[in-house]
This record gives C-alpha cells, sequence and structure tokens, in this order.
C-alpha cells in the first residue's frame, strides 16, 4: 500500500515538475488598465471573434472589416455585392 502512494506522489511531483519547466506558462500579458493587450474584433461573416492584430482587414464600401480567414471576406464580399 506505501508503495503505491509513493509511486503516486513521485509521479504527481514529477509531473508538476514537467509542466514548470517545460508546459505552456499560461500568463496573459496584461495592459495599464488590466486588460489583456490582444483586441478582440468579430468577423462580419462566421460571427467568429478573432485577435485584431491576426486578422485579415479588408475595406469593403468605405468600412473597415476584419475576416478569420480568406474564404470568410470572400464571403462577405460576396454577400456585399448581392445586398446592392
Amino acid at each position: 500500500m506505501l508503495r503505491i502512494l509513493f509511486f503516486g506522489v513521485l509521479v504527481y511531483l514529477l509531473y508538476r515538475v514537467f509542466r514548470q519547466y517545460f508546459g505552456s506558462r499560461g500568463n496573459i500579458e496584461r495592459g495599464s488598465n488590466g486588460g489583456a493587450i490582444d483586441e478582440m474584433v468579430q468577423d462580419p461573416s462566421c460571427k467568429a471573434y478573432i485577435p485584431k492584430r491576426t486578422a485579415l482587414r479588408k475595406n469593403v464600401g468605405g468600412r473597415e472589416f476584419f475576416y478569420c480567414s480568406r474564404e470568410c471576406a470572400e464571403k462577405h464580399e460576396e454577400e456585399s455585392r448581392n445586398r446592392t
């Protein structure tokens, strides 16, 4: 019984050491106001939220839109053309 308990504690400690040195940090860099630095924007086509810095940007009809992918950008452009 003690062997099993000892083995379990050893496995847990090794897991913690491994996570500390090789795992993701999980820390989010925060701005001065306490909020996360990345601003999230919504894709008008699929309604997904994506970080503004990685979004695909396009001007459609004088407005700037942000897209998660080229496919969503093309779909939104097609829908805009059909509306007018």
